[in-house]
């Protein structure tokens, strides 16, 4: 196995356009895992450890630019209070030494349908920032997985960064699992409520081949703030709304039967993920 290290973003670019073949590793909690346990074999790794400009982040034409190689303790510190819905899901992430090494970048390249991170992003209407000798390009996350652990890079491009609004309203995640933490979720549900742009976000981890939108539920939910006046203030909602935003959650849901759960309790759980919340968001207790 061939081992590359390039120093900056060039020369990774570079690297990665030379050996399409290679897989990129920057914290290694997810590359490692495949390695020892032989699931997967490379020609070459290429070790993003030492590309300075994959660890920083700045503002961006109103977004937060997040770089693929932010640790999540970085982003829980540095962009908690500004991206709560994807600080909450990081801070669910393993233990101190995983959120120390691990990234938001490769949680996106894994693009594993349980990744904690999808989520939230997925709700916030995040994009994806990917480059190539060849240019950069900017796609919604949305449009970003194409399977289980799939996405739409190609053979000789990276993931530079993340790109995501700054919540201008409520934003929670709440996932469950065989324990509260180190565990990989039998479902995860995210909410982002914009007023600023009337627009809800969703987000469905672990339910699907791919992280899931209940656009349904979006739209339902947009219309009750409508009519309720409560993109204003934060009013109370009827319980028939309530429900039916749930069920609608659920509804989107495309689950398996697998060693974590049953597709029943996953849809079963999303309807109280989805109802615990929206209670959260609108400030219920």
């Amino acid at each position: 196995m061939e081992f590359i290290q390039p120093t900056n973003w060039d020369e990774a670019l570079a690297a990665k356009a030379a050996h399409p073949e290679s897989v990129p590793i920057a914290g290694g909690t997810d590359v490692m895992v495949d390695l020892n346990f032989d699931r997967a074999r490379p020609e070459a790794l290429l070790d993003l450890t030492r590309v300075r400009e994959l660890r920083d982040w700045g503002e961006e034409d109103g977004m937060l630019r997040i770089g693929a190689g932010l640790s999540y303790t970085r982003l829980i510190a540095d962009l908690g209070e500004r991206l709560p819905g994807l600080a909450m899901a990081a801070r669910t992430i393993g233990s101190p030494q995983i959120r120390n090494r691990g990234t938001v970048g490769g949680n996106l390249g894994s693009a594993s349908p349980a990744g904690d991170c999808h989520p939230p992003l997925v709700a916030a209407h995040a994009h994806v920032e990917l480059a190539s000798t060849r240019g950069t390009r900017r796609v919604p996350v949305r449009d970003f997985y194409g399977g289980p652990k799939q996405n739409v890079l190609a053979d000789d491009e990276l993931i530079a960064a993340v790109l995501v609004k700054p919540a201008t309203g409520p934003e929670q995640f709440s996932k469950i699992g065989t324990r509260n933490a180190m565990v990989i979720a039998a479902c995860s549900f995210a909410l982002a409520i914009d007023p600023v742009a009337r627009r809800v976000g969703t987000g469905i981890g672990s339910a699907g081949p791919t992280p899931l939108v209940a656009r349904e539920a979006e739209t339902f939910l947009e219309d009750v703030l409508g009519e309720t006046g409560g993109w204003e203030t934060p009013v109370d909602l009827a319980e028939t709304a309530v429900d039916r935003f749930a069920e609608l959650v659920a509804a989107a849901a495309r689950p398996i039967d697998d060693v974590r759960s049953s597709a029943a309790y996953r849809r079963e759980a999303l309807r109280v993920l989805a109802r615990r919340t929206l209670g959260w968001a609108r400030g219920a207790t």
